[in-house]
């Protein structure tokens, strides 16, 4: 079993805390970055070696670059991309007369990309510290004292029956089911009734919910963790739950607790969600004094209690070991499986970790029961799935729609196809390592298995529109820079290769039989030696691409 020096450190002679990423993050906010004094404070307050620190504050973005009074973070995901090509940080940069990374000689303003800040619906966007400012007039918005308020992101239920968005609807309200499970339920019982739903999580895995709550009842004292590190940029789902509905997401974090036998919970939320960390913590406080947490919760002898932690920019944190990590301070880098964090998690033990959009499902499951929630969608996939269209949609938002729905009534019915003046050229689903579809696709189903016979995954369900302004090879630039950036470089294959990827990117339109050869190489090396997800997705992806744009990239192909 291959474990991190450091995590073993933490569990022989630590307490196994999550407050890590907390106290750098408040060294950061007290000067411009964080120095050699405040890893060596920071260390000797949780009873780490300054290194385990320094290579966390060395790994975030939050904590990495300069930050000055007015931290300014541009959104260079792929809606945003889509909406204003790469001109968003050079409209911020001229703006703001500071360099991406850096700060103003005097220290009042710096500036930085993210890669996606959840507001697809209206991009392209930026944070201006904790406001967030939308639209085409970017630049000169940021020059401006006065942000217009940013629009609500739109939602609608077209599935049969509301679950995931039956908080938002108004359709029921949370803590409904909670206080008679916890009271005389039986944690078997769930994970059966949830068993019969077939529900599985709805972060791009699919793994059946009851058999990962199963796994995760070794030896005590074990952990449930809400993924709310959402990264896929086009994805904005998880946002709106944490931040419209953070009590459904709480009560089904909470029902995950007894079914595991798990006494706490953890919440993890990006930090490029601000409004979505305050509204979490708000509504964990709220849930305990009105007796939902604590000790012997709603008079039985069970007890939980969860807390909050704020991520610090890391796309591949939302991988579940990396997750993990991450939670205890520790960069955020993937481990390899087995063992899997049902069995060798948080500080070592049980851990299950489901997705915001999952947990938000399970109230809804318990209080009708698991028949009801598989007669909605596929046999095979049952229930519903949150999807999220695009700015360059007439109708951009998250919609709620059963899964088996035609990929087609979902861009041309609900999203109601282009807004005026673009045609359609390309669907990226699932983020950009989820992949390309052609119009000419869209007939498939909303099924991860039908989708990953396309050659694309599901992932969050996020749909980019590409217009046909966009051209091929500005975009496979897009999605090789990407993949470069957010490596989290624990392996060599991904790490190297995805640099690689950007270099030969730059060799496309291409006939050369050696710019192709060369080309699957590099996805061989990636697909069979990387540790992860990311790095294996890479080359679906690309591949994907190069399929729908085949005319423009390989014009020796057609």
């Amino acid at each position: 079993m291959r474990r991190d020096a450091f995590v073993e450190w933490e569990q022989r002679f630590g307490r196994g805390g999550t407050g890590v990423l907390g106290r750098l993050h408040a060294a950061a906010a007290r000067r411009e970055r964080i120095g050699a004094d405040d890893l060596h404070d920071v260390a000797e307050e949780v009873r780490r070696p300054v290194a385990a620190l320094a290579g966390a504050a060395g790994y975030y973005a939050d904590f990495a670059g300069a930050h000055g009074i007015r931290h300014v973070r541009v959104c260079v995901g792929t809606s945003c991309f889509v909406s204003a090509g790469d001109h968003t940080i050079p409209l911020a940069e001229a703006a703001l007369a500071v360099e991406p990374g850096s700060t103003s000689a005097d220290g009042s303003v710096s500036l930085a990309g993210a890669y996606c800040l959840g507001f697809c619906y209206a991009s392209p966007a930026a944070l201006d510290g904790h406001t967030p400012i939308t639209g085409p007039e970017l630049g000169d918005r940021l020059l401006s004292a006065d942000h217009p308020v940013v629009p609500a992101i739109p939602y609608r239920v077209t599935s049969r029956r509301a679950v995931t968005l039956a908080g938002l609807t108004g359709a029921e309200e949370s803590w409904q089911v909670w206080p008679q499970v916890v009271a005389g339920g039986s944690p078997a019982a769930i994970r059966a009734e949830v068993s019969i739903a077939g529900l599985r999580g709805r972060g791009g895995a699919e793994f059946p919910v009851a058999q990962k709550w199963e796994a995760a009842r070794g030896a005590e004292p074990r952990f449930v963790v809400a993924n709310g590190d959402e990264g896929d940029p086009g994805s904005f789902c998880d946002r709106l739950l944490l931040e419209g509905d953070p009590h459904r997401v709480l009560e089904g974090l909470a029902l995950a607790g007894f079914a595991v036998g798990a006494n706490r919970g953890v919440v993890f939320v990006r930090s490029e969600y601000p409004a979505a960390v305050g509204r979490m913590r708000a509504a964990v406080a709220a849930a305990r004094a009105a007796g939902h947490l604590g000790t012997d919760v709603h008079g039985s002898s069970f007890d939980f209690d969860v807390e909050v932690v704020e991520g610090a920019g890391s796309y591949v944190t939302g991988e579940e070991t990396a997750l993990l990590h991450a939670l205890q301070g520790f960069r955020g880098s993937v481990r390899p499986r087995p063992p899997y964090p049902t069995e060798y998690g948080l500080a070592g033990r049980p851990t299950s970790v489901n997705n915001v959009e999952t947990l938000a499902a399970v109230p809804w499951v318990l209080r009708h029961g698991g028949a009801a929630y598989a007669q909605l969608g596929n046999p095979v996939e049952t229930g519903t799935k949150l999807v999220c269209l695009s700015q360059r949609f007439r109708r951009p938002g998250v919609y709620e729609v059963e899964f088996g729905v035609p990929l087609r009534y979902i861009v041309e019915t609900l999203g109601g196809g282009l807004k005026p003046g673009y045609t359609l050229r390309a669907l990226q689903v699932g983020g950009p390592l989820g992949g390309f579809l052609s119009p000419d696709d869209l007939d498939i189903p909303l099924l991860a298995e039908v989708l990953a016979g396309a050659g694309v995954a599901l992932g969050h369900g996020s749909l980019v529109a590409i217009d046909d302004r966009i051209t091929a090879r500005e975009l496979l630039r897009h999605v090789w820079s990407f993949a470069a950036a957010e490596s989290c470089g624990a392996c060599t294959p991904c790490r190297v290769g995805t640099r690689r990827g950007m270099e030969l990117a730059t060799r496309f339109p291409t006939d050369s039989e050696q710019v192709l050869s060369q080309q699957e190489e590099l996805f061989e090396v990636l697909s069979t030696g990387s540790l992860c997800a990311f790095g294996r997705g890479v080359p679906a992806a690309v591949r994907s691409l190069l399929r729908v744009y085949r005319d423009e990239l390989l014009p020796g192909e057609h």
